[in-house]
């Protein structure tokens, strides 16, 4: 089954991100025809993940409009909790989840949605590690490979990717 779709994503990258969460649903969304930008404290900045594959950032995260993306992919590892803690990246989210873009979050990158304030009323999963954070938030939690609430989308785990690539694709191309 080949997928097209159109768009432009952004993706979130900071130091100690869960590689396949970063990696796996970028060349899925490249594979598919979107436009996809990496977006990072400092532009031209290697990042480096929990297992140590380099991704360098395209973009300062100062500098993306989120006007310009359809889609926002906030993989897991232990940097969404330095990116919750960035107004720049609240606003961005909150921003993006207001106007109806996709957010697509999996593992710990959640955090990043319950700091953004985008959760309460959603049905999300996440680690488990996050149950609490999601429920105390407002969201109702389950514990499913992937759970879509329209434009929200999230997962477990890198082992969930198949599940949430496959559902962040069949949205973005529904759009």
């Amino acid at each position: 089954m080949t997928h097209h779709a159109s768009g432009h994503a952004l993706i979130l990258v900071d130091t100690d991100y869960e590689d396949l969460e970063l990696q796996y649903p970028k060349y899925r969304l490249i594979e598919a025809g979107l436009g996809v930008t990496v977006a990072g404290p400092r532009a031209g900045e290697r990042y480096l993940g929990k297992h140590g594959y380099p991704q360098t950032a395209d973009i300062e995260l100062s500098n993306a409009d989120p006007g310009q993306f359809d889609v926002l992919l906030i993989p897991g590892g232990w940097a969404p909790d330095k990116l919750r803690r960035s107004e720049i990246v609240t606003s961005l989210t909150a921003r993006m989840s207001e106007a109806g873009k996709v957010v697509a979050s999996i593992c710990h990158g959640p955090w990043v949605n319950i700091s953004a304030g985008v959760v309460a009323g959603r049905t999300y999963t996440s680690s488990p590690a996050l149950i609490d954070d999601l429920r105390n938030a407002g969201a109702h939690w389950v514990d499913q490979e992937v759970a879509v609430d329209g434009g929200h989308i999230s997962s477990r785990r890198p082992d969930d990717l198949p599940a949430f690539c496959a559902a962040l694709l069949r949205v973005v191309e529904g759009r």
